[in-house]
């Protein structure tokens, strides 16, 4: 029912018994006896709780016969209502009882039968009166429907005692019309008027709730202060209704068998199924039969298609919420803020949340057959202990909707391929432990009799050092620095793309077991904050175009328009002002300053994060000439240690600082950008913060792996910072041992402090809070102590707030395992051990600390997919770069194959080290006190001229080769790894064989279903008319007025008066014959129709 303020209803009528009273009119058809019929049972439904019916006698037709529910709520809801405190908000909802047995562990409405579909919070905020008791009111707001005439009559007796003395006598009952108390206040206390535009707001909302059809009950006593609950329940014509607009498919009778492999993959797969069955979870309603049923989306017409074996529940828990949800997110409030949808409300204030309620609590009580699925998820999904179990994702995606699933599913699709991933790391590792005692360029290295004499580190301070200290860092180095790190780098590359292949198939697969094929988008609705940017503009263009008729001045001459052409212009000008506002949008124009702030501010985070990466720079270059000036020696001996892993510690800390900001600095971006949906919103929040997060990660990796060492210069004519400080360089073994240092502490240090320790850490201390503020508020109020209900236990729970996080940090962990897996072998392996975690941690959150999100349909990931396909791509070529510029692997190649006198690594170390005369130092560079006496010549890494030569300093042609080879490497590499992920791409389907043949065969099958049913339709309706015939053979004769029907497809039923409205009711509306028309049950009443109708009538 539409509600319009009456003119009266601006401020409330003072009554002699020092009542006020707000009056709303609502207007209806004269011909709609469907809403006249509804607001009847509406208002007779709210007499118990204070909203009072009143007589009239206009068409007074036949008095309707009470179902004994209704008396019976009736007289539940009277007794409620006189048990109820005076300043109790009195609605038209149902009261709730006072027994929690009754309402099934608080998931039922107080009746025990009607589910509790969906939950409204918002807190009551009562202040105190200054006014003393004398002049103290009771302020009610009521609401005034004027009727058509359809109510049928209620006897004076019923409603004399509801009335009371509340009405004034003046203002008696008038003849067709229904007053209904609607507000409440308090005999002491008066709202705020925040607060009671709120209250209005809410009021107008709910009443527009109830037009739609859903069911609504509210808490019978309301406290002073702390959260108000508004239950919601969608009956069965409203989830019809929804179901066909959204067009959910749901399974039918038809059934078929799925087509079972034989001979040797038969085996082999119920061989497979006997290894796998202590690894799966106990999950009764999983179905691993041979049996499929067809799905067919929902429509009211084919009822009989259904498997319907009970309406309360063929529409699942997740269901029915998905689809309150969409009447909430639709709902208009045109009267009180003109605002659309739920999210738009809880923006403003109105409510503080909303959300559909769990499936009762996760701790088993009882036998296990009994569980719900929630605590089957718990059992068996959200426990540490069942690690080594598969996902019950079907069950994931039945409770939480298919946007969660696929997340469960894409993470534990990732998680089984890192297995073969960390085998082969754990493999290479090993190869590099094995070979390390046999590797000739370390052997050379440690060897002391080779005695290479190495140039000082620093200026001054430092003293010239021998190659074989460096003995450690070379071993070590060529743990993850040999020819197998070439072979992994390449699987890995081949990895990336096996596993978006893969999980495109099982996506396919599980669109097709989830009924997901051929969905269509749902029509999103505009965000808060762009409805209010639009409002804001359109108010502006308002207020312009006022000024602009105020400017100008009236025309009186003979340009003037007047009479006809007049009234044409303000009718053209009245039909421009009512249409409707969707047409205008934000442009471009109104964005522009958000698309400026974004820009720069991305900009200046660039800058800060590289910022933050030279300042770990600077620390390097400053603590490592300290500790080399040291007189103490084990301190010098171990500058390069101690550097390295407080420098990446310090990172580390950095990192997961500005992880947090720039988290919430892509949300305030992305919402100066006014995006028009949601799903517009979260791609760019996704983009944003990826951008900002990857930056962040990565940089000092980056640093490390291709900038570190390049520009340090030469003995003689260093790289200063600072005019001090002298560029550092990359260890005596190479800077992949330090990328491996720096990968695997950030990565691990990431992994076990910001994705567990914040997950565990944060939402227990928020509980915690929670838990003492409650406490606070107990001791402070008295509260009759009864039993939490279940909407309380989840409103205690955290908000759902998206999978942004969930997905962002698997995508950069994504990072670590493929851009730099050349470097460190084993990351594959933490990844693992972290995700098996990560799974349970995530499962524990969103069963037991997370409020029950809505489920959101979704066909796949979204643009995660294209951000993992990006990061597989940009692998390739990070892989072939560091392989090739940052490890020795390739200036091994080139000294064997073209230097070495004996085709070995003999001589390699001595062939990468070139001279240096010292006396060519600059003043005051050379060491002041050396211990290694008359040193003419010293050594250092690189691929230059000796001072000897012509061309002293300057690179050699061995320089100029390397570099070559290893451009001739990355080439080669990139091309290599990008035609054998194209053939692997193309060897492996994007969808099984199976599901296409299953499609096809469903199509098949559903097709034939609905020609038996135009069939059974054909022949029942010509056996209709042949009955027919055979009862009047003497009537060949046709009426006036009348047509000779046609059985067929296409024919309607008859356009006449219905029978028993005299010929003066209204005329029944003509649909396509349906069989539920033409079965043999007995007609329903026309209350009934009417009482179905109200719920279907939108």
């Amino acid at each position: 029912m539409a509600l319009r303020r009456s003119p009266s209803s601006t401020c409330a009528e003072s009554w002699p018994n020092g009542a006020g009273f707000m009056r709303v009119a609502t207007a209806l058809s004269e011909s709609s006896s469907i809403h006249s019929d509804a607001l009847f049972h509406l208002t007779r439904d709210m007499s118990g709780i204070g909203l009072d019916p009143m007589y009239y006698s206009i068409l007074e037709p036949e008095p309707v016969k009470e179902e004994p529910w209704a008396e019976e709520s009736q007289s539940l809801l009277q007794r409620n209502s006189m048990q109820s405190s005076p300043n109790e908000d009195k609605i038209p909802v149902v009261g709730s009882t006072s027994n929690p047995q009754v309402s099934g562990e608080g998931l039922y409405f107080c009746d025990g039968q009607r589910k509790v579909d969906y939950v409204l919070v918002f807190h009551q905020r009562r202040h105190g009166s200054i006014r003393s008791p004398a002049s103290t009111s009771v302020s009610q707001d009521r609401l005034s429907i004027v009727s058509n005439g359809n109510f049928p009559p209620t006897g004076a007796s019923d409603v004399a005692p509801a009335r009371g003395d509340g009405i004034p006598g003046g203002e008696a009952a008038s003849v067709g019309e229904v007053f209904m108390e609607l507000g409440a206040a308090g005999e002491s206390e008066s709202t705020e008027p925040a607060d009671h535009e709120m209250h209005l707001i809410r009021q107008e909302f709910e009443a527009n709730l109830i037009e739609a059809g859903l069911e609504i009950e509210r808490d019978r006593e309301l406290k002073a202060h702390g959260p108000s609950f508004t239950r919601l329940h969608a009956p069965w014509p409203v989830l019809c209704r929804e179901a066909e607009f959204l067009k959910i498919k749901v399974p039918t009778k038809t059934s078929y068998e799925l087509k079972e492999e034989s001979g040797f993959g038969s085996s082999m797969s119920t061989v497979w199924r006997k290894l796998n069955q202590p690894f799966q979870p106990k999950v009764s309603h999983q179905d691993h039969g041979r049996t499929k049923f067809l799905s067919h989306c929902f429509s009211r017409d084919k009822l009989h298609l259904y498997n319907i074996t009970s309406k309360d529940t063929f529409f699942d828990n997740a269901t029915r919420g998905r689809i309150v949800y969409e009447i909430l997110r639709r709902t208009v409030c045109a009267r009180t803020c003109q605002t659309i949808g739920i999210s738009t409300l809880i923006a403003k204030g109105v409510y503080d949340a909303a959300f559909p309620i769990h499936d009762g609590d996760y701790k088993v009580i009882g036998h296990l057959e009994e569980r719900n699925d929630r605590q089957v998820l718990h059992e068996e999904w959200a426990k540490y202990s069942a690690f080594y179990k598969y996902q019950p994702i079907d069950l994931v995606r039945k409770y939480f909707g298919e946007k969660i699933g696929l997340y469960f599913a894409w993470l534990g699709v990732y998680t089984q391929l890192l297995i073969p991933a960390s085998i082969v790391g754990i493999i290479v590792f090993g190869y590099g432990v094995a070979t390390v005692d046999t590797n000739i360029p370390s052997l050379e290295m440690c060897d002391e009799r080779l005695n290479f004499t190495m140039c000082p580190l620093c200026d001054g301070a430092c003293d010239f050092w021998h190659l074989s200290t460096a003995c450690g860092t070379a071993r070590a180095s060529h743990l993850f620095d040999n020819p197998a790190t070439v072979f992994f780098a390449i699987f890995m590359s081949l990895w990336a793309v096996l596993f978006l292949e893969h999980w495109k198939r099982r996506q396919i697969s599980l669109s097709f077991s989830w009924d997901l094929t051929g969905i269509e988008e749902d029509e999103e609705h505009p965000r808060p904050r762009y409805e209010t940017i639009l409002l804001q503009k359109r108010q502006r263009k308002q207020k312009n175009k006022k000024k602009k008729k105020k400017n100008e001045p009236e025309k009186q001459e003979d340009g003037t328009v007047t009479g006809k052409d007049r009234w044409r212009q303000k009718l053209l000008s009245a039909m421009a002002a009512g249409i409707p506002s969707a047409i205008e949008k934000l442009t471009w124009k109104d964005r522009l300053p958000g698309y400026f702030i974004n820009v720069s501010s991305i900009l200046f985070m660039f800058g800060l994060t590289f910022s933050a990466v030279f300042g770990v720079i600077i620390y390097r270059i400053t603590v490592s000439a300290l500790m080399a000036m040291s007189p103490d020696p084990e301190t010098k001996s171990n500058v390069r240690v101690t550097v390295t892993a407080t420098a990446v510690i310090i990172n580390l800390v950095v990192i997961l600082i500005l992880d947090e900001i720039y988290g919430a600095v892509a949300l305030w971006l992305t919402e100066l950008e006014i995006p028009k949906t949601e799903t517009n919103f979260e791609e760019r929040l996704i983009l944003k913060a990826f951008l900002l997060k990857f930056m962040n990660a990565y940089a000092p990796i980056f640093y490390v792996a291709f900038f570190k060492g390049r520009f340090a210069g030469r003995p003689g004519n260093y790289v200063y910072v600072f005019n001090d400080y002298r560029m550092e360089e990359c260890a005596p073994g190479g800077c992949l041992i330090e990328l491996c240092i720096q990968l695997s502490i950030i990565m691990l240090g990431k992994q076990l402090i910001q994705n567990n320790i914040f997950e565990i850490g944060i939402p227990k201390l928020k509980k915690l809070v929670r838990a003492l503020k409650e406490k606070e508020s107990a001791q402070t109020e008295k509260e009759e102590e009864r039993p939490p209900q279940q909407w309380n236990l989840d409103y205690a729970l955290a908000p759902f707030e998206g999978l942004t996080p969930e997905y962002m940090e698997m995508i950069i962990q994504f990072g670590f395992v493929s851009l730099f897996v050349a470097s460190f072998p084993l990351a594959p392996l933490f990844a693992l051990l972290n995700n098996v975690i990560e799974i349970r941690l995530d499962a524990k959150k969103f069963v037991t600390e997370l409020r029950r999100p809505v489920a959101v349909r979704a066909k796949d990931i979204g643009i995660w997919y294209n951000i993992l396909s990006g990061m597989g791509k940009f692998s390739v070529i990070i892989n072939a770069f560091v392989i090739s510029f940052t490890s020795d692997f390739i200036p091994r190649l080139v000294y064997q194959y073209m230097y070495s006198q004996t085709g070995t690594m003999h001589g390699f170390i001595d062939h990468t080290l070139s001279y240096f005369n010292v006396s060519n130092f600059k003043p005051g560079t050379a060491p002041h006190n050396s211990e290694h006496g008359d040193i003419t010549v010293c050594r250092y890494k690189d691929y230059r001229e000796p001072p000897w030569s012509a061309d002293a300093y300057h690179f050699s042609k061995q320089y100029w080769c390397v570099l070559a080879a290893r451009l001739a490497f990355v080439i080669l590499f990139q091309n290599l790894v990008m035609f054998l992920s194209l053939v692997v791409a193309w060897v492996i389907p994007d969808i099984p064989k199976t599901i296409v043949e299953q499609l096809k065969r469903e199509k098949k099958l559903l097709v034939d279903v609905f020609l038996q049913e135009e069939k059974d339709k054909f022949q029942l309706i010509q056996s209709l008319f042949a009955k027919d015939a055979n009862l009047q053979p003497s009537s060949h004769m046709l009426q006036p007025g009348q047509s000779i029907p046609i059985p067929g497809r296409y024919s309607t039923l008859p356009s006449g008066p219905t029978a028993g409205d005299g010929g003066g009711g209204t005329r029944a509306r003509c649909r396509a014959a349906s069989f539920s028309q033409f079965s043999r049950k007995a007609p329903p009443s026309p209350r009934n129709e009417n009482e179905n109708s109200r719920h279907t009538a939108v």
